[in-house]
Parts: C-alpha cells; sequence; structure tokens
C-alpha cells in the first residue's frame, strides 16, 4: 500500500530540488560580467528541459534497469516503456515518485560545470555534451552508487545525497572543461553584474538543498530529521568559517565570500548528510571550507587552469573532502544502513578506505571519460567562440540578447539632454508661476 506521508514527501523534495536550478542560474548569472549574464543563466536553465528529456528516454532505463557489469544499466525500458509506475518502493512511495526525484538531480548536476566555462564555450557544443555527459558519465555514476547492483554500491560506499554522484562528478567535469577550453581572454571575474541576485541564488539553493538532502531519506523519518539539521549546521558553520578567512586574508568580509562559504558546507554535508551527528556535520562544514578557500586563493593561481566561477574548488573540492569524511564520521548511531562505524566512532579504517576508493574512483572516471567526449565532440563541432565573439560578450554573440534593456533606454534618454538645456530657461519660465503661492492661489479661487 503506498505510504501517503512519505509520497507526498519525495514529491515535495523533487520540487524543491527543482527549484535549485533557477536558483543556480540567478548565483551564477549574477557573479559573471554584464556581457554574459543571458548565456550563463541559459546556460543552467536549458538543462531542465533537455535533461528531463534525456532521463525519460533514456537516463532511467541506463540507471536503474538491469546490471552491466556493475557500471550500467540497460535500454529496456527506453522512455519508461514497461515500467509501472505505480509499483512501490521498501518505503512505499511509488516508483514513479522516486524517478521523478531521481530526475531533478540529472537536471542540477550538469548545470553546476557550467560555472566554469562561462564566457567561451559554444552553446551548440555545450548541449552536445551535456547529452553525451548524461549518458557516458552521469547514468553510469547513479548506476555505480544508487543502484543495488551497482560496483561501488556492493563495496559499500556511503554517498547519502549527491557526493560523488553529484558534486565530484560535476566538480571534475569542470575542471576538465575548462583545461581543455583554456583561459579566458582577460579574466574580470571582479566585475559582477548582480551582487544582490548572488544573495537571492544562494538563498533559493539553500532553501533547495533541504529536498536534495533530507529527500534522499525518502521517508518521513529521523534520518530525514538528521539530514535537515545536519545540512543547516555545517552550512552555518561554513558560510561563518569563510567570513573569517576573508578577514584574515583580506581584512573584510565579502558577500561573494559568504555566498561562496555558504555552498561549501551544502556541498561538503550531502554525501555524509543522513549518516552524522550534528558534531559531525560542524567538522565536515569547516574542513570543507578550510579546504575551498585554500584551493581557491592559493592552489588554483598555480595550476592555471580558468575555471571562472570555481565550480571545482566550490564542488569538486568540497565534495571530495564531504565524501571522505563520510568515512571518519559516519555512526550507526544515527543510521542502521551504516554497517560499519566510521574512523572517528571506532569502526576502524575499513569505511574510510571504501570512502576513498569510491572517491578517487570517482576522479578518475569522469577525468577519462570527460577528456574522451571533450575529444570525441572537437572532431565535430568547435569547442570555443573566436576572440571577436568573446569580447562582444556571448549574450549578443550568441543570442542576439541582453541582460539589462534600461541601459539602451538611458542611452536614448540621455540623448535629449542637450535640447533640456537649450530650453531649460523657457521650461523654467512658463512653470515659474506654479511656485508663486500667490499665483497658486488665484488659480484656485478663479
Amino acid at each position: 500500500m503506498m505510504n501517503l506521508a512519505n509520497t507526498a514527501f519525495v514529491l515535495i523534495a523533487s520540487i524543491l530540488v527543482l527549484f535549485m536550478t533557477p536558483g543556480l542560474a540567478f548565483f551564477y548569472g549574477g557573479l559573471v560580467t554584464a556581457k554574459n549574464v543571458v548565456n550563463t543563466m541559459l546556460s543552467v536553465f536549458i538543462m531542465t528541459g533537455v535533461a528531463i528529456l534525456l532521463w525519460i528516454s533514456l537516463g532511467y532505463t541506463l540507471a536503474f534497469s538491469g546490471n552491466i557489469l556493475g557500471v550500467v544499466g540497460n535500454l529496456k525500458h527506453v522512455f519508461m516503456a514497461g515500467i509501472n509506475l505505480g509499483s512501490l518502493t521498501p518505503t512505499g512511495i511509488p516508483v514513479g515518485a522516486y524517478s521523478l526525484f531521481q530526475m531533478m538531480f540529472a537536471i542540477i548536476t550538469p548545470a553546476l560545470f557550467v560555472g566554469a566555462i562561462v564566457g567561451r564555450i559554444r552553446f551548440k557544443y555545450l548541449l552536445a555534451f551535456l547529452v553525451a555527459w548524461s549518458v557516458f558519465i552521469y547514468y553510469p555514476m547513479v548506476h555505480l552508487v544508487w543502484s543495488p547492483a551497482g560496483w561501488l554500491a556492493k563495496l559499500g560506499v556511503l554517498d547519502f545525497a549527491g557526493g560523488t554522484v553529484v558534486h565530484i562528478n560535476a566538480g571534475v567535469t569542470a575542471l576538465v572543461l575548462s583545461a581543455w577550453l583554456g583561459p579566458r581572454l582577460k579574466a574580470d571575474s571582479e566585475h559582477h553584474y548582480n551582487l544582490p541576485w548572488v544573495l537571492l541564488g544562494t538563498a533559493i539553493l539553500w532553501i533547495g538543498w533541504y529536498g536534495f538532502n533530507a529527500g534522499s531519506a525518502l521517508a518521513v523519518n529521523n534520518v530525514a530529521l538528521q539530514a535537515a539539521i545536519t545540512s543547516t549546521v555545517a552550512t552555518a558553520t561554513a558560510m561563518v568559517v569563510w567570513m573569517a578567512l576573508d578577514v584574515w586574508a583580506s581584512g573584510k568580509p565579502t558577500l561573494v565570500g559568504v555566498c561562496t562559504g555558504t555552498l561549501c558546507g551544502l556541498v561538503g554535508i550531502t554525501p555524509a548528510a543522513g549518516y552524522v551527528t550534528i558534531l559531525g556535520s560542524v567538522a565536515i562544514g569547516a574542513l570543507a571550507t578550510l579546504a575551498s578557500f585554500g584551493f581557491v586563493h592559493y592552489l588554483k593561481p598555480r595550476l592555471g587552469v580558468d575555471d571562472a566561477l570555481d565550480a571545482f574548488g566550490c564542488h569538486g573540492v568540497s565534495g571530495i573532502v564531504g565524501s571522505i569524511l563520510t568515512g571518519v564520521f559516519a555512526t550507526k548511531s544515527v543510521n542502521a544502513a551504516v554497517t560499519s562505524n566510521g574512523l572517528a566512532y571506532g569502526g576502524g579504517w575499513r569505511l574510510l578506505g571504501i570512502q576513498l576508493l569510491a572517491t578517487g574512483f570517482t576522479i578518475v572516471f569522469v577525468a577519462v571519460m570527460g577528456c574522451l567526449l571533450i575529444v570525441a565532440l572537437k572532431a565535430i563541432m568547435p569547442m570555443r567562440v573566436d576572440a571577436t565573439e568573446e569580447r562582444l560578450g556571448l549574450d549578443e554573440g550568441e543570442h542576439g540578447e541582453r541582460a539589462d534593456y534600461t541601459v539602451d533606454l538611458s542611452e536614448r534618454l540621455n540623448a535629449f539632454t542637450p535640447d533640456q538645456e537649450r530650453y531649460a530657461d523657457e521650461f523654467k519660465g512658463q512653470l515659474r508661476h506654479l511656485e508663486r503661492p500667490e499665483t497658486a492661489n488665484n488659480h484656485l479661487h478663479r
């Protein structure tokens, strides 16, 4: 019998995860320069349409139907054919609800790596890469980790809501794409288009993340409650830690830094949310933020890879730290699914070893497959816009649109300024009687 409470919970969680994608569009759109706002936001938001169609046609069957070498499923249920959407999962929710929930993850994950490549990748190439990446990288990762038949799942890896599947995957993809694209002609990341948008996007992401993390319990239970609490605490910790690091490094707290730290906390706790205590979430939030801050400010400049909005520095690095620390702080006292306690709870090195292996495998698998896909697609179509279009901005070059049409309006209004100045005295003469109280009174008594 369908569990109505669990089903409603998963449906609401699915909506919250979908809400994260436009939130990410505002976050990235606010960070880029004015000439690339439309391209950035469209590149994120188009993932909803494309990823949904991909999931229905190929994603679900490749992720959850059958098993080929523990790496990927089969194609027996293309377009969900033959799937009884009303059949129930172990938590009493319909398969259709579970598929919808997983669909939302398939949308937000590729949207994350857009931040690394803004301002220089061709839109058509990005769409082609999205399709290939979903089929050859994302769906196999879902099968490996979240399908009971997956190799990493059988190994015993713990990934509550997407540390490997989502964040390390998207982060490493971002790094690989950035390396192949090459640096921007002019790195002008300090000229952010709209900082209030950054805060708005961060707030939406944080709200949506409750669907992401708590929803991954797939039931209204103590694990969902724990995931919600640990997500909140880790995020707050990360926010404060990044602000403190900003003050230590530059003497000033910054809004961009606080929002970046918030995101690092959300990312870091994702693989561990339903497995760790509140104290464990504080440690994960702090350590993930320290690692990401160190990478962004000290290691990234030495690598020479132009990850424009630090998609790898935030999602990749914090995801890696969170995935590994799950092997330290996971405990049976929080979730019975933890068969072996983490290192900090007397479980020895077994779980930490599994987490290290899964994390390392994800990095290598995604990097190698990503490079192969990039090379294959580059043989068919150009990857990067030409220098002229990059200088002009991809909003005009790729889409023929601009983010702020009021700029053009103000320019046209300013064109009338000379005439206004030329006849200023005449206008004053005609209106001067309105400034005289006695004149105004005469008009009132007429």
